[in-house]
């Protein structure tokens, strides 16, 4: 059997309802063997993958596992056994298992943890029996031998209680193991448990079953030490109200830890006191906070304070100015309103704040409100679509590096704003805040700024000519949905770091500008949704070489015959077009529009080659066409002149004859001789009016001389047309030898005489010729058509 998850090193054959393992490569390293039908394992069931380094038997209905049933993939180091209802494992199970460093266990009806036989695991590194019916927290004393070990997960379980005892190998243990407890249904926890007990990470989400024994059991948590701390309820848990405010989260300042992360579902009409014992915390993370108001906070040591999802609707400047070790501030996507009206004072330290999503509410400029935090690197205001700051006063944020107004008002950039003292900031975003730009020297001192978003701004007049002139380091560039219709090749002079170019959403009919020798760096263009139909071919062969991603989706391409290079040059390009499946031809339809994708270039080619074929053929036609018109107006005239001048005159000869000079030998010696005893005059530059007119009769020596001579053709065609018209010149002919059927129907109308009437024969024998000369003067003589 292959699967079509099969490669070389990772095999997915999950789902599929087996009962056995398939044919898979000898060197596999990642098997996924998950929602199958595997009741036991035995020894025989795994084939020989020695290199297999993670097993996945996910909810494969496994009850019983014989002993050595690993022996054939003993490599693995992770073995995930979630959702199996295991009712037998021997004392041997996973005594193969020696460079395990995962096992999961989730779900798998386990009463202890000691039942599960690991104390041959020493490279185990997390142990995940969550969802399990585990009472206790113990676990085996042989764990304190496991010098790797990481993380412990009883996440969702039935302990209740945990006392000393449970935790005495915890205490044996290295000091920066996880433990997560959250969801299970603790009533209590005995003081000092965690005495003297050092901790990476302690997780006790909805761990408590009422707020009581949450605020005893954080206070039994007394002397433990712990770097990251995470409390509280699960995003979708119902908030509760709290009666005891000032004790509910007093354990805490019992507790040692550098980090906590506290989801607050609890609320109280009165101030809720979050931060007394988090005063010596580096890091405090607060999410959802459930008061409108916060009080006096004393942040000794914190460096980072996160409050997300709050209800406050002051901005607390006046609690947390006058921290000096501060560094970073975050609050956003507050659920009420904010009030911005003070700034921040006297924080020396504060580098990074995000005051984004908030709705903030301030009749203050952005300048005033940080310009006591001197040294602040990163500001993100976004999103706070009720504010209004103006982009004036820029002095004294010499280390600002991020500014980013996206999505938020400001006054509209139309005079020489003085940015020289922004000469650190690298990045600035603009769009979306109603912003206009008149001067070109609207950016002049950012000299090190690498990226500049201006979605839907206005540019006045030409100022996109020399708006970034100054912005030599600037590496991305977003224009996008800007109504402009036109960007000037000048407008690209100094960008040669430049390497993305977002100018999607406008009104551009073509990307000349990619000629700009300056974009030497462009990696990607996004041009989609403006008006472009074609790219011409010289701007095709003056792309930036560098250039990996060019997206003009959603243009109204031309794809008649005309464009039929540029067609073919987006077919052939699928690697660097982005979004090809998404550009459609021009149509009048709205509801079905052809995509570039399908149109057929070779329909272009046929049409083409048609089309020159035409051209070819209608010049061949009128040329023949115009001869045969000359041809027919001479012959008309030479016939009507002949026709007028038989009316009034007798003819001058009895026979006209029409031979080939190479037969003149035999018409001089034999045909004249016999005719006339003497040779007449020379017609040649006389034939119409003077022979054939002022001819009874036209004499034709045919023989294959004649049937080569163009002129012969030409004087035989006149006597049939002067004999058409009634203008006399019957026609006799003499085969002066035999001519093959096909010669003689490369002159016209000669084939047909042939078989319509008679004609004389010339033979080289005396009885022959008697015969031809009294049939040829007789025929010469009668008035009647030969």
């Amino acid at each position: 059997i292959t699967f079509k998850g099969m490669t070389h090193n990772v095999c997915y054959c999950n789902g599929r309802n087996l009962s056995y393992i398939p044919d898979v490569n000898a060197e596999t390293q990642i098997l996924d063997f998950s929602f199958n039908y595997l009741p036991s394992l035995n020894q025989s069931f795994f084939p020989q993958l020695l290199d297999l380094k993670h097993l996945d038997l996910t909810r494969c209905q496994i009850h019983h596992i014989d002993e050595n049933a690993f022996q054939h993939v003993r490599g693995i180091a992770t073995l995930i056994l979630t959702g199996n209802p295991i009712a037998y494992t021997s004392n041997s199970t996973f005594s193969e298992l020696h460079q395990l460093q995962r096992l999961v266990l989730v779900d798998t009806g386990l009463f202890s943890i000691a039942d599960v036989r690991m104390c041959h695991m020493t490279n185990l590194q997390e142990l995940n029996v969550g969802t399990n019916r585990l009472l206790s927290i113990s676990i085996p004393a042989c764990f304190s031998k496991f010098k790797d070990f990481r993380k412990l997960d009883l996440h969702a379980n039935n302990i209740s209680v945990i006392r000393r005892d449970h935790t005495a190998v915890l205490g044996r243990m290295q000091n920066n193991i996880t433990i997560i407890l959250s969801r299970n249904p603790i009533l209590h926890i005995e003081t000092g448990a965690f005495r003297n007990i050092y901790l990476q990470e302690l997780e006790l989400r909805n761990a408590f079953v009422s707020c009581n024994a949450s605020k005893d059991g954080l206070k039994a948590l007394v002397g433990l030490t712990v770097e990251k701390l995470v409390l509280g309820r699960y995003y979708g848990d119902r908030a509760s109200r709290v009666d005891d405010v000032h004790g509910s989260l007093a354990g805490l300042c019992l507790i040692n830890f550098k980090e906590i992360n506290l989801r607050q579902k609890e609320w109280t009409g009165r101030i809720l006191p979050l931060f007394d014992c988090m005063s010596n915390a580096t890091k405090v993370t607060i999410n959802q906070g459930r008061t409108s108001f916060m009080e006096s906070i004393q942040l000794r040591k914190t460096k980072e304070l996160i409050i997300t999802k709050s209800d406050i609707r002051v901005m607390p400047t006046e609690q947390l100015s006058h921290h000096h070790t501060l560094e970073k501030l975050t609050i956003t996507e507050s659920k009420n309103p904010i009030v911005f009206d003070y700034g921040f004072c006297d924080m020396p330290s504060l580098k990074y704040v995000d005051v984004s999503n908030n709705q903030l509410v301030t009749k203050k400029s952005w300048q005033l409100l940080f310009q006591e935090t001197p040294n602040i690197q990163y500001l993100n205001m976004s999103f706070n679509s009720e504010a209004n700051f103006d982009f004036k006063g820029l002095q004294g944020f010499r280390n600002l590096e991020v500014l980013d107004f996206h999505r938020t008002k400001i006054s509209c950039v139309r005079e020489y704003v003085d940015m020289t003292d922004l000469n650190r900031l690298q990045y600035l975003d603009l769009s979306y805040t109603g912003s206009t730009f008149t001067h070109p020297l609207s950016f002049q001192g950012l000299g090190n700024l690498r990226v500049l978003k201006m979605s839907s701004s206005l540019f006045l007049g030409d100022v996109l000519k020399h708006l970034f002139v100054n912005l030599t380091q600037l590496e991305m560039l977003d224009v996008s949905f800007s109504s402009i219709e036109h960007l000037p090749l000048e407008s690209f002079g100094n960008l040669k770091q430049l390497t993305q170019l977002i100018a999607s959403g406008n009104k551009l009919m073509s990307v000349d500008f990619l000629t700009n020798p300056s974009l030497l760096s462009l990696i990607r263009l996004d041009a989609a949704e403006n008006h472009i139909s074609a790219i011409p071919d010289n701007v095709l062969r003056n792309l930036p070489k560098t250039l990996q991603t060019l997206d003009i989706s959603f243009n109204p391409v031309d794809c008649s015959c005309s464009q039929a290079s540029f067609i073919v040059w987006i077919q052939n390009h699928k690697n660097i077009m982005k979004n090809w499946h998404d550009t459609y031809c021009r149509s009048d339809s709205t509801s079905t529009k052809p995509r570039v994708h399908d149109f057929d270039s070779e329909y272009c080619t046929h049409v083409v080659t048609g089309k020159i074929l035409g051209s070819i053929f209608a010049v061949v036609f009128l040329l023949a066409a115009s001869a045969l018109v000359y041809k027919f107006q001479f012959h008309c005239f030479v016939l009507l002149k002949g026709y007028t001048t038989s009316q009034q005159t007798e003819c001058h000869y009895d026979a006209f004859v029409i031979y080939s000079s190479k037969d003149e030998s035999w018409v001089t010696g034999e045909l004249v001789e016999n005719l006339e005893k003497g040779v007449g005059r020379s017609i040649t530059s006389s034939i119409i009016e003077d022979g054939i007119m002022g001819s009874r009769k036209v004499i034709v020596v045919v023989s294959r001389h004649f049937v080569d001579s163009t002129w012969c053709r030409f004087e035989f065609e006149i006597a049939q047309s002067w004999q058409l018209l009634g203008g006399g010149s019957n026609i006799i002919i003499i085969m002066l030898e035999d001519v093959e059927k096909e010669m003689s129907r490369r002159v016209f109308g000669l084939h047909r005489y042939l078989r319509r009437n008679t004609y004389l024969e010339w033979k080289d024998n005396p009885i022959s010729k008697v015969r031809f000369w009294t049939r040829l003067r007789k025929a010469v003589i009668s008035k009647t058509e030969t």
